[in-house]
């Protein structure tokens, strides 16, 4: 009747995983239990859970991405305190438990956290600076971020309930094959990226369709903010990788499920060849959450040097550069493998003439700061704290892409240490960049600049302290993945790497206080203009919040800055256009599909994973209804009348009038 599920899944045995979830379960219920008796669960399910407003989903994916990163750098806490203490001993995590730890960290961080953060700026910020109401389907947007929380539940699931992979993130044959884990972490692993992986191609689907054909009248490719170009790129990457590693793991499931031998080492199959799949989306992964991060930048940067960005087209043509050759580098991941010398060659030249268009990058923000009257808030602090982190990670990158120089560092801490400074140098500080820059947009008051910059601090020290000395350890030859070691030259440095944790973590307190201490401070932090950094691109033209229509009218673009454009005009004559004639506007209805949807697709992958298949016909066919269902709807959009479109704009116009005086520019 339950399959393979029995009280033997619960983790009675362990008190880490079992007091964890214990924890877990207990904040979750009190968070329901307070929602429902402050009755605030007709507005969550009105506002929020049925929303397909782009704004509201941005917010979820980047709320998604922030719980997830919390579960993610509990277990990284959890290594470094490990082998901090692993020192000719065990240490206090089991080797089993250990291996589920790395692995959930890897997946978690770079699924959950980082594709959630990107993601969910995109969502937020696009339509807003393209000009336009909405995504190109709004339904569609939903679908994906519920699937996508579906697969973080799935992850988180088998906290308490069986395991998780003990593979590391990437699930390498034949070590995810069955003969090797016969238990059901490894179908965790696979079903939760396969559900994931579906809401994240239709977000790329979603966002390539409204980029492509849907902009504000005047607003040419060419006029595209650098933060769009860089969604688009992103957006083609996704389209074209992620159906790679959804066959991929598809073909691993066939042989865990089926007997099939894709990546067996008997009957046909070649584990290598899964190796290569993986890594065919897994490098232009690492551009797909970068290249968004470099669009925060360009935003950050420009707005706060008070400059035009230097050199647009060629950040627009360095962008697809690097979405080109993002396709051309993926065996610099496995040089070891013996795919010989001119294989090797060509894919260590790829990898090292990628490196150019980042290095324009770099150049074009140094210049856009060069002459700037810069602002050195929390946003443009996280931006400077890339590029330094970023140059030392790419230079590390450039040196793992000399084939001799990989064959001595390959699996080593080493390359840990590169790819924790490229993610974090970059993804990380640029999500962070981006919720401090569009926080005031989002939600119509500034964050506490005081906290903010302490919490800067924290996390670049912190980041320093954490994995440079992984660099060292790595040329001492310390491996991946070890539980324990016997090597005293290693242990300074893993304490080292141990303290930088800690202050990381001081990083994320002061985050959660900052974020607290502004809530309770709103009303003095309030903006009324819709303009508090002042601005360079549509997305500050609206109110703050913006309306669910974000614009009364759609902005006619007339050059490549619309909005500074716009500002000049009014400073120079201190006269707003004129009123225009307001017309009632067609918004698409809430819809329940994304979570209905979620819902099967949870209850189908959880017992695919248990071997429990009348629940798995059932999860299938509820999903099949859900979207009977949602076809069949006979009204999918509703009016706000020209009245309320009025009265609104109104009130943005009014408190723009009220700043022109202030806007005054130096001459």
């Amino acid at each position: 009747m339950l399959g393979k599920l029995s009280w033997a899944a619960i983790p009675f045995d362990q008190p880490i995983p079992l007091v964890a979830s214990g924890v877990v379960i207990l904040v979750l219920l009190g968070v329901v239990l307070w929602v429902w008796a402050k009755g605030y669960v007709p507005y969550l399910w009105r506002e929020w859970i049925t929303s397909v407003d782009h704004k509201r989903i941005g917010v979820m994916y980047c709320i998604l991405g922030l719980v997830m990163l919390l579960r993610g750098f509990i277990d990284a806490i959890m290594m470094r305190s490990q082998q901090a203490l692993a020192f000719q001993s065990n240490g206090y995590l089991p080797p089993e438990h250990y291996n589920q730890i790395f692995s959930a960290h890897g997946t978690i961080m770079i699924f959950f956290v980082a594709m959630a953060l990107v993601i969910g700026l995109m969502n937020f910020v696009l339509p807003l600076q393209l000009g336009v109401r909405d995504v190109a389907f709004p339904t569609l947007n939903s679908v994906g971020f519920w699937l996508t929380a579906s697969g973080a539940l799935l992850i988180n699931m088998s906290l308490v309930i069986g395991e998780f992979a003990r593979t590391g993130w990437v699930a390498y044959p034949p070590l995810s094959e069955l003969r090797y884990s016969p238990g059901v972490g490894v179908d965790y692993y696979l079903w939760a990226l396969e559900i994931s992986g579906i809401g994240t191609l239709m977000t790329g689907l979603n966002f390539v369709t409204t980029i492509l054909k849907i902009r504000a009248p005047g607003m040419t490719y060419l006029r595209m903010p650098v933060f769009c170009w860089t969604a688009l790129a992103a957006s083609l990457l996704i389209v074209a990788a992620f159906p790679v590693l959804t066959a991929t793991l598809g073909m691993l499931l066939l042989d865990r499920y089926l007997g099939f031998h894709f990546f067996t080492n008997e009957a046909g199959g070649n584990p290598m060849m899964y190796v290569n799949l993986f890594w065919v989306w897994g490098h232009p992964e690492v551009y797909i959450l970068v290249l968004p991060a470099f669009g925060v930048f360009s935003e950050v940067v420009s707005t706060f040097s008070r400059k035009p960005l230097f050199g647009y087209r060629s950040m627009v043509a360095a962008t697809m550069a690097i979405c080109i050759i993002s396709f051309l580098v993926w065996l610099h991941h496995f040089f070891t493998m013996g795919a010989g010398a001119d294989v090797n060659g060509f894919f260590g030249i790829a990898s090292m003439i990628i490196a150019v268009p980042t290095g324009v990058k770099i150049f074009n923000w140094l210049f856009t700061m060069y002459g700037g009257r810069i602002r050195f808030s929390s946003p443009i602090l996280w931006a400077i704290g890339f590029m330094v982190t970023f140059a030392i990670g790419g230079m590390t990158g450039v040196l793992l892409a000399v084939p001799p120089a990989d064959f001595v560092l390959h699996n080593s801490l080493f390359l840990v240490a590169h790819f924790h400074n490229v993610i974090i140098g970059a993804v990380v500080f640029g999500a962070f960049a981006g919720y401090t820059y569009w926080f005031p947009k989002a939600f119509g008051f500034t964050l506490d600049e005081r906290l903010g910059k302490a919490a800067f601090w924290c996390w670049f020290i912190g980041f320093y302290l954490a994995f440079m000395p992984l660099y060292v350890v790595g040329l001492l030859g310390m491996t991946r993945r070890m539980q324990h070691y016997d090597v005293a030259a290693w242990r300074p440095w893993l304490l080292v790497a141990m303290a930088g944790a800690v202050v990381i973590l001081c990083g994320i307190g002061l985050q959660i206080a900052q974020l607290v201490v502004s809530i309770r401070t709103r009303e003095q932090r309030r903006d009324l203009t819709g303009d508090p950094w002042d601005g360079r691109s549509l997305e500050w033209a609206t109110s703050s919040p913006p309306p669910a229509f974000n614009f009364a009218v759609l902005p006619d673009v007339r050059g490549q800055e619309a909005y500074w454009g716009i500002k000049e005009h009014a400073i120079e004559t201190q006269h707003l256009v004129d009123e225009p004639e307001y017309r009632a506007i067609e918004m698409p209805r809430n819809s329940p599909t994304g979570v209905v949807t979620a819902f099967f697709a949870t209850v189908t992958g959880f017992s695919l994973i248990w071997h429990i298949w009348w629940l798995v016909a059932l999860g299938l066919v509820g999903a099949f209804a859900t979207f009977v269902v949602f076809a069949w709807r006979d009204v999918d959009e509703y009016e706000i009348p020209a009245e309320e479109v009025a009265r609104l704009d109104r009130v943005r116009r009014a408190a723009r009038l009220a700043m022109l005086p202030s806007l005054r520019r130096p001459t």
